[in-house]
């Protein structure tokens, strides 16, 4: 649970620093683009009302709240599964993953409405139109992780874990 913890609460910091330092400190929201290696990696402002690649966006305030409420449900129900469970490391650095980026787009909405996103990469001659941020790269990660670090194996490391009630 303290691995869960520790990598959560760093995700967090992270993606609210970055998001300081460069929407506001680079002043990003008025620039609108600051190339910074292109095509590899250029800060775009984007606001993004929706999920993953603006899906689901609408601009009605009601559909923000409850875009905040999915994702608050969604990071008790990890919390609660990885306390209850006791998974093994990985697991628990994935599941710290997805709720500290959970937790970083959460805030955004609250403060602005909207989650801020500034990262976009491109390469090899294929263009790239989506913009993220840390908390974004974070969730998907700690969603793959648990995908490959739950279920199947018992020995605490790379697949179950030691919950409680099982056997070793």
């Amino acid at each position: 649970m303290k691995t869960a913890a520790i990598t959560a609460t760093i995700i967090f910091v992270l993606d609210q620093v970055s998001k300081v330092a460069i929407v506001h400190g680079l002043n990003l929201i008025e620039r609108g683009v600051i190339e910074v290696a292109p095509p590899f990696l250029t800060f775009r402002m984007a606001w993004n009302r929706g999920v993953n690649f603006g899906l689901l966006a609408h601009d009605a305030d009601f559909m923000r709240w409850i875009l905040i409420a999915v994702a608050l449900a969604i990071s008790a129900w990890v919390w609660l599964w990885v306390r209850r469970e006791e998974p093994g490391r990985w697991a628990q650095i994935s599941a710290g993953l997805l709720v500290g980026g959970a937790l970083g787009n959460v805030i955004d909405r609250v403060i602005y409405g909207a989650v801020a996103d500034f990262l976009n990469m491109s390469c090899c001659g294929i263009e790239n139109p989506y913009a993220f941020n840390v908390a974004d790269i974070s969730i998907f990660a700690g969603a793959i992780g648990l995908i490959f670090f739950t279920g199947g194996s018992n020995d605490g490391q790379a697949g179950g874990g030691r919950g409680k009630g099982k056997t070793p």
